[in-house]
């Protein structure tokens, strides 16, 4: 079964949690090894994604404190790790997969990870604000949606706020930096490993005023 079906919000193909078929894998944050079920119907069922782990590999280290998000959180192996390194930092995963929301809560619970909070996007204030955002965006959702996509959760990062994308550079990781600065964002193209673009988000006038 492909992966294809993890962006829906009910996959048809059944749950391994729980059963004789289901995979784990162990996630380094650290000097703590995390526990991650994994499952069919969620983003990256077979192990955690590499770009994932570019993304947590590169990305700076994240804030003591703050509203941190999770966009498209899958099996939670970011938000994990935002939770881990930032215990007193309040982590939003949201996914518009109901499997993926479940399986994150529970893989919270399993690390002692209190902080994480998991949501349906339907389910988040819209007046909550982020200090910071990682995300591994589901590309294969169509660029049209995930403009959208970025667009809206983008526009929630705080003034001094800033957002972690990684994206696969054979799936447009250049020109979606581009379009990102065409809306009004300061984008750096960091790291590029394994076939995968890190870049660093931020509003642009946080930027300018940077500069001075």
């Amino acid at each position: 079964m492909s992966d294809e079906q993890y962006f829906t919000n009910q996959p048809r193909t059944g749950s391994t949690a729980g059963t004789v078929k289901q995979k784990t894998a162990q996630l380094r944050v650290d000097d703590k090894i995390l526990q991650v079920v994994l499952d069919s119907g969620v983003f990256a069922r077979k192990g955690i994604d590499a770009g994932t782990m570019v993304l947590i590999d590169a990305a700076a280290r994240p804030p003591a404190m703050g509203n941190f998000l999770d966009l498209g959180c899958g099996s939670g192996a970011i938000a994990l790790t935002l939770a881990a390194r930032s215990p007193k930092a309040t982590v939003y995963a949201i996914d518009v997969n109901e499997r993926a929301i479940a399986l994150t809560a529970s893989n919270a619970k399993v690390n002692n990870l209190s902080n994480i909070t998991v949501l349906l996007p339907t389910s988040v204030n819209p007046d909550l604000r982020f200090d910071l955002i990682w995300s591994n965006p589901p590309i294969r959702i169509g660029k049209n949606e995930l403009h959208a996509l970025l667009q809206l959760w983008l526009s929630k990062l705080t003034e001094t706020g800033e957002a972690w994308l990684v994206v696969n550079r054979n799936l447009g990781s250049d020109s979606l930096a581009i379009w990102l600065t065409s809306i009004g964002y300061q984008v750096d193209r960091l790291v590029s490993k394994q076939g995968y673009r890190v870049l660093r988000v931020r509003p642009t006038r946080v930027a300018d005023q940077s500069e001075f």
